[in-house]
């Protein structure tokens, strides 16, 4: 009896564990919301927070710097009396978009 794995080579140890820390990062209360915000417009930090209902301005700034230490997102200072902050995804927080897309396709059909 052949056995077929469903993602090939999740069982190496070094992918496995990238995997891992994949899904804890985006599975992080708020982490998805808050990328999922940024292409729909909330660039800054107020326009997040309207967006994603719930959300403390605490647990946000804490969930920004983690995406950005990720590089799921960019914080640019924009030079304004006073500064503020605006975020974009970067490349690899674009790449994400594709398989949150995939992720809502999926649930979709559940």
């Amino acid at each position: 009896m052949s056995v077929t794995r469903p993602l090939p080579g999740i069982l190496d140890e070094k992918l496995c564990s990238a995997f891992q820390s994949a899904v804890e990062l985006i599975g992080r209360r708020w982490s998805a919301a808050i990328l999922v915000a940024i292409p729909y417009g909330a660039e800054r930090f107020g326009e997040i927070a309207k967006m994603v209902d719930g959300l403390s301005d605490r647990l946000l700034s804490q969930r920004l710097k983690e995406l950005e230490a990720e590089g799921l997102i960019i914080r640019t200072i924009v030079p304004t009396t006073p500064a503020h902050s605006r975020y974009s995804l970067s490349p690899r927080g674009q790449e994400l978009m594709k398989v949150f897309r995939l992720l809502a396709e999926w649930a979709a059909k559940a």
